[in-house]
């Protein structure tokens, strides 16, 4: 079929998850409690930084940008979608749903180039800690920062404004729980070879460049912590670095699944699977990775709740 610029569907009916009556309300409840954690998690993380003395340090700043991504990424997707779980009408509108294909992938290179910049602050920490405060300064994290958001922010309106060059005709049920990529391509009557390939090259530039800073990063990493003489040390240089690989592993994996594979093998139902990892689960359990692996952060957080204690009984 000729390509065109225009579409002649004025909106889209997003099918969701399931179809099925019976797993409504389940999946309601479900998608509603991860989303409730995500965010309340995330908060506590961007407020104890913000509160605490000891947590303003680079590594902590960086972590509450990514808290703050991640309450982003699952917001753009998570509320219209339990909206819809209960809607009869499932719908959204083209320029929502183009709102929401932004807004999605700006988010999701936000963290991607967030978990970069932290692999680099953990490097600079270990390979270099005498040069740690001189290098890692407020205003290089703040750049550093800003950097990320400028650039996710490119990449996003690249794939949204090739997202407007396609045309949708006749089928406009999207088979996804929200405007990705790949399910709208599926049902567009106009070639995605060209989204397909900015996607599966540029894509790959910025997704797998990052990757592999992370792992260049890494191997210096635990080349140094080989050579610290001791267990203790080497335990807690690891245990610094375990919570970011975690979270790397998971985001990276899921990411690379669904994404960078031809669009002609791409699998509806194990792609909303997969695309539920990284949106809902994994932004999900950063505070609880976190947190968990990190005394600071315990402790910060415990203090806190001790104040909020004593100050209900005055």
């Amino acid at each position: 079929m000729e390509r065109t610029n225009w579409t002649s569907v004025s909106y889209f009916i997003l099918l969701g998850i399931s179809t099925q009556s019976e797993e409504q309300i389940p999946l309601f409840v479900l998608f509603l409690f991860m989303y409730i954690i995500n965010v309340s998690g995330n908060l506590v993380i961007i407020l104890l930084t913000i509160s605490t003395t000891r947590l303003h340090t680079p590594m902590y700043f960086l972590l509450s940008s990514l808290s703050l991504a991640d309450i982003g990424f699952t917001s753009t997707i998570v509320p219209n979608m339990l909206f819809n779980i209960f809607s009869d009408m499932k719908t959204i509108s083209y320029i929502g749903c183009l709102t929401q294909v932004y807004f999605f992938i700006s988010f999701a290179a936000m963290e991607n180039f967030l978990l970069a910049v932290m692999a680099y602050d953990r490097y600079v920490a270990i390979c270099h800690p005498f040069h740690y405060p001189v290098v890692l300064t407020r205003r290089l994290c703040a750049q550093m920062v800003v950097s990320c958001f400028m650039l996710s922010h490119v990449h996003s309106l690249l794939h949204t404004l090739l997202m407007t060059r396609l045309s949708f005709c006749s089928d406009n049920k999207i088979h996804h729980f929200f405007c990705d990529l790949y399910p709208l391509m599926k049902i567009s009557c106009s070639s995605a070879y060209i989204n397909t390939l900015v996607i599966q090259t540029e894509g790959v530039v910025i997704i797998n460049g990052a990757l592999t800073f992370i792992i260049i990063s890494y191997a210096y990493i635990i080349s140094a912590i080989l050579k610290v003489p001791s267990a203790i040390g080497k335990r807690k240089a690891f245990s610094t670095c375990g919570s970011h690989l975690t979270v790397v592993a998971i985001f990276y994996g899921t990411l690379t699944w669904v994404y960078f594979r031809p669009l002609s093998s791409y699998s509806v139902a194990m792609g909303r699977i997969m695309t539920v990892m990284y949106t809902v689960l994994t932004p999900m359990l950063n505070p609880f990775i976190y947190s968990l692996r990190n005394g600071d952060m315990k402790a910060a957080f415990r203090k806190c709740l001790t104040r909020i204690w004593y100050s209900s009984l005055k």
